[in-house]
């Protein structure tokens, strides 16, 4: 007869087993973000704007309503750097308290890294932005990558790694993942229906985002896997 196996054990196993696939996916996503970016790096450089930039602006435009227009401003105003910033620092001090300091030190650096990200990419690259829509104010920054999808990207999938990991619910998991996606997808497109980015800035952002957020999710489950095995 075989001896049973401890329940300790079992949980172990399974967290094990959910870190390995988490690892997986992740170092793929970022594998694509990194060949994604590197295109559009290469043609904004070269000075070739990809063919889609003005159709999709144009078509976006073409589908505009006051209301949607107000939707969209406010999107825009709220799910960038300005407002993700604070919302961050209030979220880690809430971690801080509830005594959850890894979780509070990841939000921190995730954010910290996106905004010089942001800055250095926006240096290097310098490209100039579009003719805004809807006598939007444009912001005075380079357009590539995109700041609202990159900080987006980087503060929704980030919480969604940080709380998807805390939950066993596979469905939870799920919805937890497709809220920030839609949500980050909202601010991006934003962005573009205001005539203040081009998609292929909005793109490059979301790339740079899924880099950054997979670098630090894969030194976080480092770290917290080297810990199980010192308490196994």
């Amino acid at each position: 007869m075989k001896p049973s196996t401890p329940p300790e054990a079992t949980v172990s196993a399974a967290k094990e087993r959910l870190l390995t696939e988490a690892l997986i996916f992740g170092l793929l996503a970022a594998a694509a973000a990194l060949a994604l970016f590197t295109w559009l790096g290469r043609e904004i450089l070269t000075g070739v704007a990809p063919a889609f930039d003005e159709h999709i602006r144009q078509a976006l435009y073409q589908k505009a309503t006051p209301t949607l227009t107000g939707i969209m401003r406010f999107v825009s105003r709220y799910g960038g750097p300005a407002g993700l910033m604070p919302l961050g620092l209030v979220l880690a001090i809430a971690f801080l308290i509830r005594g959850w300091r890894r979780g509070a030190f990841l939000v921190i650096v995730t954010m910290a890294g996106a905004g010089l990200l942001d800055v250095l990419l926006k240096l290097s690259f310098g490209r100039t932005r579009p003719t805004p829509f809807f006598e939007y104010p444009l912001p005075a920054t380079a357009s590539f990558p995109s700041g609202h999808a990159l900080f987006a990207a980087s503060f929704f999938g980030g919480l969604a790694v940080l709380v998807s990991h805390r939950v066993r619910h596979r469905l939870l998991r799920l919805l937890i993942w497709v809220g920030a996606a839609a949500i980050v997808a909202l601010v991006g497109l934003s962005r573009i229906y205001l005539g203040v980015h081009y998609p292929s800035d909005v793109l490059a952002g979301y790339a740079v985002a899924t880099i950054w957020v997979a670098a630090v999710a894969f030194g976080d489950r480092v770290v917290t896997r080297r810990r199980w095995r010192r308490a196994a």
